[in-house]
């Protein structure tokens, strides 16, 4: 097997001079040939899409995110495959693993939690694959984000509050500082700042807006496992969400939203049913 940075920085390079082939060619809802890396949604298994569904109860061979896959979701769709948790294992372990699978003829799956494009690492995986000769292609999932605007009842976008949003991790280990860009966020007014990866560093973050002079009266709700039996959500402030949260005991798996949209207060109507997309229409039918 080659070296799995080899082999990405191989794969990096011949996309930098050709555009994948398949690109183009095959859609997103498309069952293909190869390994499919695909997105397990927030928790619930029933937010798993039809596809990804259909591929899971198919496989011979599941490796899953452990215990951030819901583990009724793997007893009730891949109760007749092998399954082995990602967790712990680097890619010299999980490339040979579903290389060897695929050479064999089985059916190989990659679940990964949420959606697999969003802080998934699923490329590096499925770029050492296909310098292995093995294609892969990617299933979307639900990521959290969204999942925790539907338990919030709110949207993540509102007319008159929120035009943007922003997908983002707090400074750590693997964000240094002058890459994180929650405040410039947060800053901007009408943006609703999602925080994937960064329970653990709430407080922290909450402090550090708090410093830089942030509005300490800006929403912000935490949801716990969204969608999961044990979901819990915690609201208040950038000025007391961090003691909220400490209280709580929760150091992983929520999603943070910070903006006015987490309270869903004070967005205008829109333009859609005011009359306004059908005026065309209207105008058109009088002068006839």
């Amino acid at each position: 097997m080659t070296d799995p940075q080899e082999a990405i920085d191989a794969e990096a390079a011949i996309r930098a001079k050709e555009r994948d082939a398949r690109v183009g060619d095959r859609t997103a809802g498309e069952v293909q040939d190869g390994i499919p890396f695909i997105g397990a949604g927030p928790g619930d298994p029933g937010l798993l899409t039809v596809t990804g569904k259909e591929l899971v109860e198919a496989a011979d061979l599941v490796v899953h995110a452990g215990s951030l896959v819901n583990s009724e979701l793997l007893e009730e769709y891949c109760a007749d495959a092998e399954r082995v948790s990602s967790i712990g294992k680097d890619l010299e372990e999980l490339v040979p693993l579903m290389r060897d699978a695929y050479e064999a003829g089985r059916d190989a799956v990659r679940l990964h939690s949420g959606d697999p494009a969003i802080y998934g690492a699923a490329l590096e995986q499925m770029d050492a694959l296909e310098h292995e000769g093995v294609p892969t292609y990617l299933v979307p999932g639900v990521t959290s984000a969204f999942a925790a605007s539907a338990t919030l009842r709110t949207q993540l976008t509102l007319n008159g509050v929120a035009n943007h949003v922003a997908f983002t991790r707090p400074r750590g280990k693997t964000l240094d500082p002058e890459d994180d860009h929650i405040g410039e966020f947060v800053e901007m007014g009408d943006v609703t700042t999602c925080i994937y990866l960064g329970t653990h560093a709430v407080g922290e973050t909450m402090d550090r807006l708090l410093e830089e002079g942030h509005d300490p009266q800006t929403p912000v709700a935490v949801v716990y496992h969204a969608s999961w039996p044990d979901e819990e959500v915690i609201e208040g402030t950038i000025e007391t969400i961090g003691d909220r949260l400490e209280a709580a005991g929760y150091r992983a798996s929520a999603m943070v939203v910070i903006g006015d949209a987490a309270r869903k207060a004070g967005y205008e109507r829109s333009y859609l049913y005011d009359g306004w997309a059908n005026r065309g229409s209207t105008e058109s039918e009088a002068d006839d």
